[in-house]
């Protein structure tokens, strides 16, 4: 897309980027979110972006996220505080936003999940790419994930998979918890009258995503697959795992992050590591 604000150039980025992290730099959960003047350029991604997704949700996205998103409200045409809609969000299921700087280590990300906060930015991508960008911005956590949100559903599996990164010790089953997260609540699809829907917040914020995702190879969603899959968050997803319905979602992904520890875990990892060793 090329817009009046391509002049905009990298280190002008970069600062504006920095001044809005400098606001939320070592806040805590009870700190108040900050307000941000948004220029006119962060408005016009907003509005860009918003209003393509819009069409492709219709066609793309899950009916639980078109549901939640209707519920939450988001608006289209600006670019709303993020202490705006936690507050909406909080009265439907109880999740609020935290401001964030950047991207946040795993386990405090998850750590919030499990008190229901979501670790948010609340700065843009740069308009010089608006329908795509490797790392998590305001547009991606609100569009992506606060929508969900306002689901009960997915604010359950959001903080069963806090629960879970909370009650392991080890980074590799840390890891692994991270990384079914990846394959369903950033990436997730699932079946919906013989249809592929895109319900995951990195898939649903995306234009370049949803242009894509039906090109990736779909396998069916399944805890012991995961194990046997990299992932790489800078491009899009060449593999993607599907589920035939919530229900399945839940009962899959719920029932994992519910009961999964260390033991079970490392148990499920070696299990396939030994398989790949069979099998050459």
């Amino acid at each position: 897309m090329q817009g009046p604000h391509d002049h905009i150039t990298d280190a002008a980025y970069e600062a504006r980027r920095s001044e809005i992290a400098a606001k939320t730099a070592g806040l805590t959960p009870e700190d108040p979110i900050p307000v941000i003047e948004y220029t006119d350029w962060e408005h016009e991604v907003w509005r860009t972006v918003c209003v393509h997704l819009a069409d492709r949700h219709r066609k793309d996205a899950s009916v639980e996220f078109l549901e939640s998103a209707e519920q939450l409200a988001i608006p289209l045409d600006h670019v709303p505080q993020l202490r705006d809609v936690s507050g909406r969000l909080e009265s439907v299921t109880g999740f609020r936003f935290q401001a964030a700087p950047t991207l946040v280590p795993l386990r405090e990300f998850c750590g919030g999940l499990a008190s229901s906060v979501f670790h948010s930015t609340q700065y843009l991508r740069h308009p010089r790419s608006p329908f795509y960008t490797e790392n998590p911005d305001l547009l991606h956590d609100l569009v992506g994930h606060g929508t969900v949100l306002a689901s009960d559903r997915f604010a359950n599996l959001y903080r069963l998979a806090g629960t879970a990164a909370a009650r392991v010790q080890s980074d590799e089953a840390l890891q692994f918890i991270g990384k079914v997260f990846w394959f369903t609540l950033e990436c997730g699809v699932i079946r919906e009258r013989g249809e592929r829907k895109a319900y995951g917040a990195t898939l649903v914020s995306s234009y370049g995503e949803l242009d894509h995702f039906r090109s990736a190879d779909f396998r069916p969603l399944d805890i012991e697959s995961l194990t046997e899959v990299e992932y790489d968050i800078s491009t899009y997803q060449r593999i993607l795992f599907e589920a035939e319905s919530m229900n399945q979602v839940e009962d899959t992904v719920g029932s994992f992050w519910d009961t999964c520890d260390d033991d079970t875990i490392a148990s499920l990892l070696s299990e396939t590591s030994r398989q790949v060793r069979v099998a050459h």
